[in-house]
């Protein structure tokens, strides 16, 4: 059975850095949630957040020092994918190397699967 959800070096160390970042009045976090929710031009967009709570069915993957939840009803679209970070002058931003994806759209920002 193949993975969920790899998690690269960088990723790491940004999901380290936003959870140093995190309030210390906000709620306590576990690590990072991500999900997959209908919208853009191609049908799916990834959604981020803290995991301030762990929801029934989730899968929590720990790998490199850190910890994803990953959403109960996104599990079937990511399985396989790895989590990387990419950083240039222009822009930071997680990069999902998704095997499941069979379309983009232009922008870049939705996705669909079969």
């Amino acid at each position: 059975m193949k993975d969920i959800l790899s998690i690269t070096e960088r990723a790491a160390e940004r999901i380290r850095h936003l959870m140093a970042l995190r309030p210390e009045d906000a709620a306590p976090a576990h690590g990072i949630r991500i999900g997959v929710r209908n919208a853009g031009c191609s049908g799916m967009s990834y959604t981020m957040d803290y995991a301030e709570e762990v929801p029934p069915g989730a899968e929590v993957i720990s790998q490199q020092g850190v910890t994803v939840v990953v959403d109960p009803a996104a599990v079937m679209f990511l399985i396989g994918t790895e989590l990387d970070f990419s950083e240039d002058r222009l822009s930071a931003t997680f990069v999902f190397n998704n095997p499941n994806v069979t379309s983009t759209c232009g922008c870049g920002e939705s996705f669909a699967v079969n």
